[in-house]
């Protein structure tokens, strides 16, 4: 019963929702792509993604002086079904569908310098 409380506090926030459903949609982002797209800045951001690491439903890699984030593969095993509802949740989400679209416009730019 904890895990499932830890599992569900971990996105008990709309910000840590919206970093998951684009996690969900995107295998793996930089901090600078969430921050982009949630409107937030460096501090919050990593404070949130800590948050989701420490309940497990993240790990993290650093290359050079970028992290990058992705959910658990342990955690997408055990709570398929979990995932697979948010997914189609999210999906549906006006507000998901305009993050993604500022971090699609985002990751264009960056590519693009």
């Amino acid at each position: 019963m904890k895990d499932m409380v830890e599992i569900f506090k971990g996105i008990s926030d709309p910000i840590r929702m919206r970093m998951v459903g684009l996690l969900l949609q995107h295998d793996e982002l930089c901090v600078c792509d969430l921050m982009a797209a949630l409107k937030l800045p460096q501090s919050t951001t990593s404070r949130h993604l800590s948050y989701l690491r420490r309940c497990g439903w993240l790990t993290s890699r650093k290359e050079g002086l970028w992290h990058y984030y992705r959910l658990s593969s342990a955690f997408r095993t055990r709570n398929a079904d979990l995932l697979d509802l948010l997914k189609n949740r999210l999906n549906n989400s006006n507000t998901m569908l305009e993050t993604n679209a500022k971090l699609v416009e985002f990751v264009r730019a960056k590519r693009s310098c």
